[in-house]
C-alpha cells in the first residue's frame, strides 16, 4: 500500500448542523493523526448546503494546534477566488504555526456555482496560471529560496511572515490535461476521483510524462483522492453509505439533496434500482468490510502507480466516519 492520508469536506451528517459539521472535522482529525494517517486535507466550498465548511485556512489553523505531526492542508483553496499574495501570507503564517507540516493544494474551479463566484469576486478560472505564477514567487521569495528580482513586477512586495521555509505545493485535478498543467509547474498533483467519476490513471501517467523539476519540487509526486467507506461487514458498509449514494444519485438528477436517514436513503434508491445513473454510481461505489475496502485501495495504487492515497469517509454519523478510518488506518 502507499501512503494513506484523509480529504474531509466537513459533511453535514444526519440531523447536524453546519457548524457541528465543522467542529466534528477537528474530532476526524484528532482520529486521524491518532491512527497514523499521513496528512489530513479540508476543502473549500461555498454555497453547498452539504458540505459545512468555504474556509480550509481557518480549519488548518484550528488542526495545527490539536494535532502534532500529521501534515495539514487544503483540498484545496480555489486559488481564482482570492488574492494570490493573501493566499500567500495566509499559508506562510499557516507554516510559522506548523513548521514543515503544511501542504498549501489549489484548485481552479471556483468551489461555487457561477453566481456565488460571482458573489466572491472570483475572476474564473482563466486567471489561474497568472494567479499561480505570482503565488509561488511570493512563497519563494518569503521563504528565502529565490528573492524576487528588482526587474519583477512584484519587486518590493513582500509576503509576510517571512520563514526558513514555505507549504508544500499541490494542485487538485480532474482531467489529464490539468494534471500535466500541473507537471509543467513542477508541483504535486492530486487527481480527484470523486469529482471526476473515472479512473485518474490516465491523468496519474500524462503527470509523470510531463513533469518538470522546479523550486517546489525535483521529484514527481501523484496521488489519488477518493470516497472509500469501510465497516464491519459489506452488508453493513453498503447500508450506511446508502445516503452518501442517494445524494450523489440526487445531484447528478439535477436536485441538492440531503439524506439524514438511512431508512430514507435506502427507499430512495429502490425506487431507482433500474436507473442507468444508480448503476453508474455504484458501480464506482468503494464500500465494504475492512478486507473488502482495503483490497480496493490496493488494486487502485497497482493500476495507477500512485504515490499516496487520500479517503474521504463519508459515514451517516461522526461515528461511523472514524470508525472507517480505523478499519483503513495504517497503524490498524
Amino acid at each position: 500500500m502507499p501512503l494513506l492520508s484523509v480529504l474531509d469536506l466537513s459533511p453535514v451528517t444526519a440531523e447536524a448542523t453546519p457548524a457541528q459539521a465543522v467542529r466534528e472535522t477537528l474530532e476526524v482529525a484528532r482520529a486521524a493523526e491518532r491512527l497514523g494517517y499521513h496528512r489530513f486535507w479540508v476543502a473549500e466550498h461555498h454555497n453547498i448546503k452539504a458540505l459545512g465548511s468555504p474556509n480550509p485556512e481557518i480549519l488548518i489553523a484550528a488542526i495545527s494546534q490539536i494535532t502534532s505531526r500529521i501534515r495539514l492542508g487544503s483540498g484545496g483553496v480555489m486559488l481564482v477566488n482570492y488574492s494570490p499574495l493573501k493566499v500567500a501570507e495566509t499559508f506562510m503564517e499557516l507554516e510559522a504555526l506548523a513548521p514543515g507540516r503544511i501542504d498549501l493544494g489549489l484548485g481552479r474551479a471556483l468551489g461555487a456555482d457561477a453566481r456565488t463566484g460571482g458573489a466572491l469576486r472570483s475572476v474564473g478560472s482563466e486567471a489561474f496560471p497568472k494567479y499561480l505564477s505570482l503565488l509561488q514567487a511570493w512563497l519563494l521569495d518569503a521563504s528565502g529560496k529565490e528573492e524576487i528580482g528588482e526587474d519583477h513586477p512584484l519587486h518590493g512586495i513582500h509576503a509576510s511572515p517571512a520563514g526558513p521555509s514555505h507549504p508544500d505545493l499541490f494542485m487538485l485535478c480532474s482531467s489529464a490535461e490539468s494534471a500535466a498543467f500541473a507537471a509543467q509547474a513542477g508541483i504535486g498533483m492530486v487527481f480527484a476521483e470523486f469529482i471526476a467519476r473515472t479512473d485518474g490513471d490516465a491523468a496519474v501517467a500524462a503527470y509523470r510524462r510531463a513533469f518538470q523539476p522546479s523550486a517546489f519540487r525535483t521529484e514527481p509526486w501523484a496521488a489519488l483522492a477518493l470516497i472509500a467507506f469501510a465497516a464491519e461487514s459489506d452488508e453493513a458498509a453498503w447500508r450506511l453509505d446508502a445516503p452518501r449514494r442517494a445524494g450523489n444519485v440526487a445531484m447528478l438528477e439535477g436536485r441538492r439533496q440531503r439524506f439524514p436517514d438511512v431508512a430514507e436513503a435506502q427507499a430512495y434508491l429502490a425506487d431507482r434500482s433500474a436507473s442507468p445513473v444508480l448503476q453508474m454510481v455504484e458501480a464506482r461505489t468503494i464500500a465494504g468490510s475492512q478486507m473488502t475496502v482495503l483490497g480496493a485501495l490496493a488494486e487502485k495504487t497497482r493500476a495507477s502507480g500512485a504515490d499516496e492515497l487520500f479517503v474521504m469517509a463519508t459515514g451517516p454519523t461522526l461515528a461511523d466516519r472514524i470508525r472507517s478510518l480505523e478499519l483503513l488506518a495504517p497503524d490498524a
